[in-house]
Formats: structure tokens, sequence, C-alpha cells
């Protein structure tokens, strides 16, 4: 459906970030999807360059999921997760602790990274209080973060647009600065040199609140839905030693970096910090089955272990968590992760990704290129009054030539699965180039 005519049949579903009016005058529809590429409506092969939504990370139609996920639909499609359990939530759970850094080996299942960043911030508060300092109930996030869309994940986030519309938001929350500094850091190869200094804000917020009153920190190793936001170098190291210097539980949110984008299991692993938990979704099931996750701590885990023993020690959960098709799902993603060395992948496939897009710098409205792993992004000038337009015309123009991108203000982002080849980062990178060129 490439016609402008208006089509009655679209108008119930009303999608979830999207300009709805535009789409429904010329939509996008995918209909087949296989390895590194979907098909549309009307038989076009268009390349993946962003993982479906930073999510397929071993590509689309892997065999080992699709045929896992069909068994237990047949075998058993639903088990109730309060009081009862099934294996394959226990064996998924023991499977991932075996690819998180050192000590986060508990895990608690959720739907997505919006209910995994909830999740967390409620384990964050809990925990203080199960210890005896439940002062502490201020949450930490960061300009331009990211933490989904739920009330909790709106409030530690940064964009102000998903925050503009909803009120007061969760009370007792403050932010640190972004880490985005242009002047010094454009066009930084890997990691930026300059901006360590900025998790000092940290150390003023405990001096405005006081540390006995601040619960926990989040945040993204790498801030992906603001436009690939990279950590300067020892950035993160700062942020950790705050944090253990007041008593302050550190959060990494890797919804998008886990799972191999960085070239190791998680970004915390690629960046040496190991947090106090980390929240996980999309690459978990490989974008197949909707799922995510909380990493945790033994010893935080341990401290809600008290009291009676047939005392629930957590109230929180969901009617879908640990679901068995979700369960299966993960178990043949990692099987399949772990077959083509995917999780480490993106790390031998860095400099090729990088090359290729620092090889645009000199574009026309071109204004800083950032990358790391099999993540990039393309930062162009705005248009006045007309913020994310450019970027979205260059979004259009590469789906026209067959490449699926994806947009974030003016910024053009990339997280193409890892299965990716040489030779299809150079397509994707070049129908960006030839767009870019043409978008005035």
């Amino acid at each position: 459906m490439t016609t402008a005519h208006h089509d009655p049949r679209l108008d119930a579903y009303w999608m979830p970030f999207t300009a709805n009016r535009q789409f429904k005058q010329a939509p996008r529809m995918m209909t087949r999807a296989e390895g590194m590429h979907y098909w549309t409506d009307d038989g076009r092969q268009i390349l993946d360059g962003v993982a479906g939504l930073w999510c397929v990370n071993a590509g689309h139609g892997r065999p080992k999921i699709v045929q896992a996920i069909q068994q237990q639909a047949a075998e058993m499609d639903f088990a109730p997760p309060f009081q009862m359990g099934h294996p394959k939530a226990f064996a998924l759970a023991d499977a991932l602790t075996r690819l998180t850094p050192p000590g986060l080996n508990r895990v608690f299942f959720t739907n997505s990274g919006s209910e995994a960043v909830e999740t967390a911030l409620k384990m964050a508060l809990a925990y203080h209080r199960a210890r005896g300092e439940g002062t502490r109930t201020r949450l930490i996030g960061r300009e331009r973060g990211y933490h989904g869309v739920n009330f909790g994940g709106i409030s530690v986030g940064g964009i102000v647009t998903n925050r503009k519309q909803f009120g007061a938001m969760v009370s007792g929350v403050d932010h640190l600065r972004h880490t985005h500094d242009p002047a010094r850091n454009a066009f930084s190869i890997g990691q930026p040199e300059h901006g360590a200094e900025l998790a000092d804000d940290l150390e003023r917020l405990v001096a405005l609140h006081d540390a006995s009153t601040i619960a926990a920190v989040i945040v993204e190793p790498i801030a992906g839905s603001t436009g690939v936001l990279v950590p300067p170098k020892g950035y993160l190291q700062r942020l950790r030693e705050i944090c253990d210097k007041h008593g302050i539980l550190l959060i990494f949110d890797e919804v998008i970096t886990g799972f191999g984008r960085t070239g190791q299991p998680f970004a915390a692993q690629t960046f040496g910090v190991t947090p106090d938990m980390i929240t996980a979704a999309k690459g978990i099931t490989n974008g197949c089955v909707p799922m995510g996750a909380v990493f945790v701590q033994q010893a935080i885990h341990d401290t809600f272990m008290q009291g009676p023993e047939h005392a629930i020690e957590f109230f929180h959960g969901y009617t879908y968590s640990g679901h068995p098709l979700a369960c299966a799902a993960g178990l043949a993603t990692l099987e399949t992760y772990a077959d083509g060395g995917l999780l480490t992948r993106a790390s031998a496939l860095h400099d090729t990704l990088g090359q290729a897009l620092h090889g645009l710098r000199e574009l026309p409205h071109v204004v800083d290129i950032r990358h790391f792993g099999l993540v990039g992004g393309i930062e162009l000038a705005s248009r006045p009054g007309a913020v994310g337009q450019r970027a979205f015309d260059v979004f259009l123009d590469c789906f026209a030539q067959g490449v699926m991108v994806r947009t974030t203000g003016d910024t053009v982002a990339l997280s193409p699965p890892l299965i990716i080849s040489a030779d299809q980062i150079g397509q994707i990178v070049e129908t960006v180039a030839t767009a870019i060129r043409r978008v005035a």
C-alpha cells in the first residue's frame, strides 16, 4: 500500500511512537522477514539496518527459535507464575546467569524493558527499606536518558517529549547531566576522550539531597534512543566509585546494549564496570516473544529472603513473568547466539562500521558521528523550526532505496543484526549517504 488514498481498514489501530496520520497516508507494511531482510506488501526486499527495533540480534526467522516456540505452544501454552513454576523459566534464568557479570546471578522476569525498569526501581526502594534505610527513596536518572514509557521510567528518563504530556510523574527524582558534548567530542572514534568529570554531578546531588535519601542511579551505558551517546572514557567507572562511596545502588539499563550489541554479552563487561542491577529485554528472545528481565546481585536478592518462609518476600510481578513461550524462545535464542558466536561478533565489526560511518563526515548537514560495536548514530543539523524533519526525510529515502534505518530527533541510528556482513554494512551506509545528499 503506497498510495495516498484513505483506507478505513487502517483507522482502528492507534500506532505507538508513530506519526499516525503520515503513516496511514502512505503505509510501510512489512509482511515477511528472514535473515537480514524484511519484505513489504508490494514485494520489495528491505535490508534491516536496525534489528527490527534494536532487538532481532540474531536476524529474522532463525529455525531453532521458531521450532522452540511452536513446540512450546503445543506442549503448554501458559503456566501461572505466582506460587507455581515451569522448568523452562528456571532453565533460562540459570543459562542467563552464565552470561552476566560476576555476582549478577538472580533473575526476575518481566515482559518488556519498560517493566524491567519499573521492577529494578521498586527493588532498589524495597531493598533499602528491608535493610533498615527506608529514608533512601530518591531515584537519580540522567538528562536524555530513555528507560521505557511507564511512570517510573519516564520519571528517571530525560527525553522531554516522553515526559511533558504526563503531569508530575513520580516524585523524588533528580537527574545527572547528559554526556553529549559536541564542542569537545564531535566525530569521536569509539569512546569520547572528554566528559568523565560529568559523573561528578552525582556528588553535587549527594550534597544537595544527602546520600541517606538516595536509593539508586540508573543510566544506559550507551544512551540509545536519544541518539547513540557513547560514554566518555572513565565516566562509568567514576559513577560506580561515587555510588560505592555513598551506598547508592547503580542500575545499568541494557535493554538496547544487552546481548552482544557492544561486543560482549553486556556493555557492563565491555566497559569493565559491574552495576548492582541490569535491566534487559529485546535481544533476550531475539524479539520473537515479548520478554524482559532484571539481573540482580545475589546480596540484594538475599536481603529480601527474611521472615517466615511461607511469606511473599517481594510484592511484585506480572501475569506473564517467565511466560512459557518466552522462555522457550529465550533458551533457543541463547543457543542461536552461541552457535554463531554472535555475542562477541560486534567487536570484530566495530572498526568496519566505524570506518564506514566516519566516511560520511564531510556530507552536507552532518554535525557528528558516534559509534561503538554494532551501533551508530549520524547526527544532522536541524532545519529551523522543524527539528527531526531532516532525519525523517532520510529515513523515508532509505526505505524507498530498500534499507530500514531509525531516527530519533535529527539523528539517524543504526543497530543491525549481529549476523550482518561487511558488504551489508557498506550497503546500509552508502544508502544513508545517498539519502543525506538528496535531502536538503
